[in-house]
């Protein structure tokens, strides 16, 4: 039997989403308690990887059991045996042709950044931060310029094992709410890094470094060298999937509702 759950968690305390040779990811402790529940052990697959300290909004998994438990059992037991900064939100049985990974029509992602003079403290490692004023209309500006499919090289971490550079990027939206810059990004799929990165270089036009027409010309000359640097992962949030509506996932309701200090 194939089961998909929803996630949550707060990835401070965690080296990210895939299992280590050292422990200490996200993945370990969610396949503990499934393997607690199952009585064997129980290995899943997420929709989207995500790095240390990034947090996850709706992740979603899947996994194979010959055990037999209410669904029930696979939110409220496994609860039962995960650490306090990670929770299933719902079960659902699937078919064997749903992959969580491979289903996916497109992810979802959140940047949460603090734009004020003191640093976060209430919010710390839930939100990035920066201390000069930011103008939110000039980096929404030069956040549309980035719409659309493109070679993302210039966004792109040097390390990233993706076949190909091109995405289809569908959102990306800036939007200040008092202190809070709130960036939403929707594509296909994401290389690894590229939010932080766009969130990088967004600030840099917000601060007035350049121009939003920046954006166009580093998104055009493919260059990472030529961007600006990687944000922090604290203010970022695996926000959900898009999986064709036969599935009937549980993955819109509440999703993306703003985290506010």
């Amino acid at each position: 039997m194939r089961i998909a759950l929803g996630l949550e968690y707060e990835g401070s305390g965690f080296c990210g989403w895939q299992s280590q040779a050292g422990g200490g990811a996200v993945q370990d402790v969610v396949e503990a308690a499934l393997s607690i529940v199952a009585d064997s052990p129980t290995r899943v697959v997420c929709a989207g990887r995500t790095d240390a300290g990034v947090h996850a909004l709706a992740q979603v998994v899947h996994f194979d059991s010959e055990a037999l438990r209410p669904l029930t059992a696979w939110v409220r037991g496994v609860n039962a045996h995960l650490p306090a900064s990670v929770a299933v939100r719902w079960a659902q049985t699937v078919g064997d042709e749903f992959h969580a990974r491979f289903s996916a029509r497109g992810r979802r992602y959140r940047y949460l950044l603090l734009n004020r003079a003191e640093r976060p403290g209430l919010m710390a490692r839930r939100v990035g931060w920066f201390h000069r004023p930011l103008d939110a209309d000039a980096m929404a500006a030069a956040a549309r310029l980035v719409l659309g499919e493109h070679d993302f090289s210039a966004f792109r971490a040097v390390e990233c094992q993706a076949k190909s550079p091109v995405k289809m990027l569908r959102r990306a939206d800036v939007a200040r709410h008092g202190d809070l810059l709130v960036f939403d990004f929707e594509a296909s799929a994401f290389l690894h890094h590229m939010v932080r990165n766009l969130v990088g270089a967004l600030v840099y036009v917000g601060k007035g470094a350049h121009p939003p027409s920046w954006l166009g010309e580093l998104l055009a000359g493919r260059d990472r060298a030529r961007a600006a640097p990687t944000f922090e992962a604290c203010g970022l949030y695996f926000a959900g999937v898009d999986y064709d509506p036969v599935w009937q996932l549980r993955v819109g309701a509440g999703d993306t509702a703003l985290i506010l200090p």
